[in-house]
């Protein structure tokens, strides 16, 4: 039953309706940062939206059913209203679950860019085959989905393809439909080499993350220690008889930085405030590099390369995704890049899981 989840319903649709007529308003398009959020916003909760009223739809065409059954007379018609009585309770049991799911709440970094490392296994040149042609797959799937791929390190095979790819896909929402493919790739086929004609089975490991974004560095005047001194280095005239170097504290990290290259104690000033905040970057981009490499070690612990997640079996024209038991045979397809068939029932799996949870 979603008797429970109504209420919500009722508040999203409201919240729809409010959006949609701020966006319309004459000045909407003076916040374009704030346009392009509410706009997102407004395709996202419209999904929502539109599963409910069909359901609400729905509902109302299962009473008018129910009475047509109850009060009429015609057997003819009460035959016709009960066939599509019987429908119309399939159809409001599907848009039930299909509103729980959309209900869940989605992942804050599924919207971001990903990085996508691709690792050769076992199979020796034939693994290293098999990571360019993962590589390949990528790179057209990122084509339909407007991506853009930016090679971030790459090292080649002895006969092609990669012993090691890691590239950046660009596109908003790029991690939150390539993170279901962190695992263990397997290809089964008679390798180029193989002259007895015996199927082999190579691996490679697939790790995506989510890109990190650039922190904002902002530094409050209180938290910094300005004193000035005279330069002791080449500035002419001024060196040693105006206060024109500045050092700057900055008290919360004990982070230094100091000028005095400049004649102008508001030139070192500039100067020294940036590396000021360079240095206080820096130590956030380490923390976020070090929370990136902890995702990383989940993503390869979760994809343990002893332990497969999708088979790729070439002599019978066929993939499996071994973790939902979706076999499709269309395998040229899904190398072409066509893996929305798996992502989208992943997906699905995943938000039953989540919405097992949010209900717990």
């Amino acid at each position: 039953m979603i008797d429970k989840y109504l209420s919500k319903l009722d508040e999203i649709e409201k919240k729809w309706e409010a959006i949609g007529e701020a966006l319309s308003s004459p000045d909407a398009f003076a916040d374009m940062k704030k346009y392009t959020r509410l706009n997102k916003q407004y395709r996202e909760l419209g999904q929502i939206v539109k599963h409910y009223r069909e359901y609400r739809n729905v509902l109302e065409n299962i009473e008018t059913n129910r009475a047509i059954i109850k009060e009429e007379t015609d057997a003819e018609l009460k035959e016709m209203a009960q066939e599509d009585l019987e429908h119309l309770l399939q159809q409001k049991e599907a848009l039930e679950e299909r509103l729980k799911l959309l209900l869940v709440p989605k992942d804050p970094m599924d919207e971001k860019n990903a990085i996508v490392e691709i690792r050769a296994g076992t199979g020796g040149d034939e693994a290293s085959l098999f990571a360019g042609d993962l590589f390949r797959m990528y790179q057209r799937f990122c084509e339909k989905n407007n991506f853009k791929v930016e090679i971030l390190e790459h090292h080649e095979g002895t006969t092609g393809g990669f012993k090691l790819i890691v590239f950046n896909v660009i596109g908003e929402g790029a991690y939150g439909l390539l993170k279901y493919e962190s695992g263990v790739h397997r290809v089964q086929r008679v390798p180029q080499t193989e002259s007895q004609g015996r199927i082999h089975t190579s691996a490679a490991s697939v790790v995506v993350m989510p890109e990190i974004e650039d922190v904002e560095v902002e530094i409050k005047d209180a938290d910094i220690k300005k004193e000035t001194f005279c330069s002791s280095g080449p500035g002419g005239q001024s060196v040693n008889t105006t206060y024109s170097a500045v050092r700057l504290t900055h008290i919360p990290t004990g982070i230094v930085a100091s000028c005095q290259d400049e004649k102008s104690q508001i030139k070192n000033l500039e100067k020294a405030m940036k590396v000021l905040k360079a240095r206080i970057y820096e130590i956030e981009r380490q923390k976020q590099m070090q929370a990136l490499a902890s995702t990383r070690k989940e993503a390869i612990k979760t994809g343990d390369r002893s332990v497969k997640i999708r088979t790729y079996n070439f002599p019978q024209g066929r993939v499996t995704d071994h973790r939902i038991g979706l076999t499709l045979y269309n395998l040229e397809d899904v190398l072409n890049g066509n893996l929305t068939p798996f992502i989208e029932a992943l997906r699905v799996a995943e938000n039953a899981e989540r919405l097992k949870a949010m209900e717990a």
